[in-house]
Formats: C-alpha cells, structure tokens, sequence
C-alpha cells in the first residue's frame, strides 16, 4: 500500500529529516484525503489548511538548512476539539460555546508544536464529553471509519475516526470514563489514558478540577503504540495549571526488567459479560505475551464493582451537578445524549457533604487496596469494554455471559458496557488500548493493558511487546473503498 498518510508518525519522521519526503507533500496527502474521507466520517470539525500548508513551508525551509529538527518534525497531528489550540475552534460539541476559539495553546499543544508538530486542525465530540459516542447539535454525528452505521465510540470519537481513516498521524483525546481508550478500541487504534498530572490537563474544558481532577486526563492516541510513546514523551512532563503535576521523569525501563513483570489477566469482571470475541481477544493476547516472554497468570483484582459504584458517584452525579445548571434558561439546547446523561444523573441519590466525604474516604481506601494488590502484578490485562464498536443510537446490548455453572444471555446496559474502563479512572492508574482481535462483524477489538499510577512507561513497554506478537492494525474498509491504495 503506496499511501503516505498512513505510514507510522515516527516513520514520517524518519523520511523528513533524510529528505525522502517533505513536509509539504505529506500535509497535502493529508489534506486530501480530509477532503475525500472527512464528509463521510464527520470526525474533524475545523481545519486550517493555509496555515498547515505555511507551517509546512517553514518546516521544509527549516530541512533544508540543515537545522536541529524536533522529534515530530512536520508530523501532521489532529487535537480534540475540547483542548484549547490558538486559532481553532474550542466549543466542546456544545451550542453553549459556538463560536468560541482558542485564544493560546494548552501547554500539551505547544509542547507538540514545539517539537515540530504541525495541528491540522481539531476532531468533534459529544456534548461536553458526557458519551462514548460522538454526537451534538452543531456538528452532528460522526461514523466510524470500519462502518459508517457505527460509532467510533466517544468522548474523543472525532480523534479516534480521523485517526483510523489516515486524516492524522496522531493526536489528543482526554479520558473521565474510557473516553480515550474506548474510541480506541472501537477504530482499530492505540490510545494511552495516563496518569493523572502526567500530562497536563490545562487549556482543557470542562476545567480538570474537584473529583474531576482525580479522574480526567488527556492522552495520546495513535495507530502504532511507538507513535504513543513519541507523544507521550513530548507531552509528559507538570505545569503549574494541573492540579495533579508531579515532576515525574521519564524512566524509560530495561527489557530484561519488562519481562520479570508479573502480568495479571481476566476476561470479565465477573457482573458485566463480555462477548466472546472479547474473550478470545483477552486469552489471545496472554497467550501473546507469554511467548514474548512475559509470566501470565489469571488474576482478577478484588474492588472492581465498588471502584464502579464510586465512579459513578464522581463522575455521573457530579457531572450532572455541574452540568445541569449550565443550561438553566437554554434547555432546548442541550443535545438528546448529553440530555439522557442527566437524567441519570438525577437518578442517582443526592450528595450531601457527608455522602460526599465518605465517597471519597472509600475512594482513597480502595485505591490503597487495589495497588496494594498490584505489587504482585503490576500489569494487569484486561478487555477495554464490553463490545465492540455499536451501531448508532444504540443503548443495550445482548451478550451471552459465562458463569461457574452455566451459560446465558444477559442485557449489559448502555453505562455498564464500559465499565471496564471506569474503574481505572477512579483509581487513577495509567491505561492502554491495543488492537489485537476482531469481531465475526470484522470490526476491531482491542484490550487493556493497566499499569501502577506514574509508571506509563511499564504499561507502553508490554502494549509494544503485545503489538509486535498481534500486528492487529489494519487500514479501516472505508479507506479501501475510497482511499488510492
């Protein structure tokens, strides 16, 4: 396949500085296929192509001139459009900020750019993020690049969709509850939930403070799990606006010491049923690691169903709280999905100031639990949702669960589905997404693999190790279709 667009960002980059390509040729085959693909898919909401094409300019002057080049050197990125970037829109899918653009870039924006990055342009989202589907009243809904009838999941579905389909090298999403990792999952891509503070999360709206700032994060996405890690690299590091920044340096480990890690598994979490081509994703990739060398053992960690029932506390309830009286005299603004997310909200018992302190108490002795848990295994490999990709509007699912006993089917609900990736929000552990497996519909599957908070590295190390068994990354259908190559 002659296609540009989709080679890995960290081979871009290679063939710009040996001068193999340059970087205007790679930002007009982007460009192109934006145009091409972008009407069917919905992912990016603005492109600034004369400044993409200007920065271009500038960065194969910089080429030619034999000057020290940054890491992503002309490497054409994409950002979720509820990550403030100068001069692109800034409205986080929601009518309540139409019109808005970024005044500056937040500090993860010019850290890319000061490596060289160019930002094509910035990827839509639900309403205010609250959905693992990507839809709103100003932009619409946006298809997953392997079915135009799908989701490419949510809140960074925009980010995941262009991504896939070769719009972008790479780019940012953030993540509360999966928003990073079940995009991922659902387009075939890699995507790295850190950490929080690992990358700072200011310039970011909604604003990453109060239980936020435990569970949201932003994170790199990517087709290749070393493009991650080039983003990650690049983007990592604290400022003063995060609430969470610790001045952690990178440790990038030996590969002797990533193979005594002891990887823990489990195919389900025992309440909500995976399908069965989740569970062969999930037995597949211990399988994998384990011929990589890697000591796999089945291992599922007590806590997951009470870091559930916090999760949704913090995040459901306390997102309705701040949300709801945002549109106190606009109703009729507010999109039917982001409409659906607080009235579950409302359902859910009020917070006094005692509930809200207990929660939190249990929250902290939870986490102490858990990794107390992970000293034994400090990696944990597990499914990234219930499902694959759904089609749209979508909100139960049928899936035949397995127990001790017998076999039977079980509805898994529209907020349960994701569980899986709720958890780690709640107890603040790094998370990444590797494709490794496909569904009998063909749609990717990817699974998770979990790390201790502050050792992303670890976490990237085995996802490289597992993508090198797997090579499960494959060019979506839509691009076949109406793509050169």
């Amino acid at each position: 396949m002659n296609d540009l667009t989709f080679l890995p960002a960290t081979e871009m980059a290679w063939q710009i500085r040996e001068r193999k390509i340059s970087v205007a040729e790679l930002v007009d085959a982007h460009l192109e296929k934006i145009d091409r693909l972008n009407p069917k898919l919905n992912a990016f909401i603005h492109v600034d192509p004369e400044r993409a094409r200007r920065e271009a300019g500038y960065a194969d002057a910089a080429v030619m001139r034999g000057d020290s080049l940054g890491p992503l050197h002309g490497i054409p990125l994409s950002i979720k459009s509820s990550v403030e970037v100068a001069g692109l829109r800034w409205e986080c899918g929601t009518r309540l900020r139409a019109g808005i653009v970024g005044a500056q870039d937040a500090p993860l924006a010019a850290r890319l750019r000061a490596a060289g990055a160019i930002v094509l342009g910035v990827t839509n989202t639900p309403e205010l993020l609250m959905a693992w589907e990507t839809d709103n009243l100003l932009y619409g809904r946006t298809n997953n690049p392997w079915d135009l009838e799908r989701t490419p999941g949510g809140s960074s579905g925009g980010e995941a969709a262009a991504i896939a389909a070769g719009m972008s090298a790479g780019g940012v999403g953030s993540d509360g509850g999966g928003s990073v990792r079940v995009p991922a999952h659902f387009s075939g891509i890699c995507g790295l939930k850190p950490t929080p503070g690992r990358i700072p999360a200011t310039g970011h709206f909604p604003t990453s403070g109060g239980p936020f700032a435990l569970i949201g994060v932003v994170g790199p996405m990517a087709r290749t799990v070393a493009d991650v890690r080039a983003l990650f690299e690049i983007m990592q590091g604290p400022d003063e606006g995060d609430t969470c920044a610790a001045p952690v340096p990178v440790r990038w480990p030996e590969e002797e010491d990533i193979r005594k890690l002891r990887i823990g598994y489990f195919e389900d979490d025992g309440r909500t049923p995976v399908t069965s081509e989740t569970r062969a994703a999930v037995r597949s990739a211990a399988e994998a690691l384990q011929r990589a060398g890697f000591q796999v053992e089945a291992f599922r960690p007590d806590g997951l169903e009470e870091a559930r029932e916090l999760w949704t506390k913090f995040f459901v309830k306390v997102g309705g709280m701040l949300i709801g009286p945002m549109f106190q005299g606009r109703e009729g603004d507010i999109s039917p999905i982001l409409k659906q997310f607080l009235e579950w909200s409302v359902a859910e018992p009020e917070f006094t100031g005692e509930s809200l302190l207990t929660a939190w108490f249990r929250r902290d002795e939870l986490r102490a639990k858990f990794l107390a848990q992970m000293k034994k295994y400090p990696i944990l490999l597990c499914p990234a949702a219930a499902i694959p990709a759904f089609r749209h509007g979508e909100r139960a699912w049928q899936i035949e669960g397995q127990s001790e006993w017998k076999i039977e089917r079980k509805t898994v609900s529209y907020l349960d589905a994701w569980s899986y990736t709720e958890w780690f929000n709640l107890l603040g552990n790094p998370a990444v997404v590797v494709p490794v497996g496909r569904s009998a519909e063909g749609l990717p599957i990817g699974v998770q693999i979990v790390g201790r908070p502050w050792e992303e590295e670890q976490v990237l190390a085995v996802a490289a190790g597992l993508e090198k068994e797997c090579r499960a990354w494959r060019v979506p259908p839509l691009c076949r279709r109406y793509g050169r190559g």
